[in-house]
């Protein structure tokens, strides 16, 4: 097995605990689903958020969904870039998994599906 990272991001409608939690959960579960990953194999996750997301840490959402404590967590703030993508969390998820790396999946939704587009647009990838 090796460890790899699966990225998602999520754009929230507002600044608030209800908000953070539920796009949090909404998007840990999808990429649980979508990379097929048990939560055992789980080493770490990194959250971010952008500075005008600040009501709560992501991370409690894996304790409201009873995720075992000793996966470790971290929470940040992004980088504030002018013009960047507005109340956007995103989650690096680093697994233990047999699949090759370009078998994950990264997770975008809502809003953040724009930075799914970007990225294809600069590397020169159709959708």
């Amino acid at each position: 097995m090796r460890c790899r990272g699966i990225r998602g991001a999520i754009t929230l409608p507002g600044n608030d605990r209800e908000n953070i939690m539920t796009a949090t959960k909404r998007l840990l579960k999808e990429i649980l689903r979508t990379n097929e990953v048990e939560i055992d194999d789980i080493a770490a996750i990194i959250f971010t958020t952008t500075p005008d997301l600040n009501a709560e840490f992501p991370a409690a959402a894996t304790r409201e969904l009873g995720w075992p404590q000793h996966i470790a967590l971290l929470c940040g703030h992004e980088m504030d870039v002018p013009g960047s993508l507005p109340h956007c969390l995103r989650i690096l998820m680093l697994v233990n998994t047999k699949k090759k790396a370009e078998e994950i999946n990264h997770i975008y939704l809502e809003g953040a599906k724009k930075l799914k587009e970007n990225k294809l647009a600069l590397s020169g990838d159709k959708a």
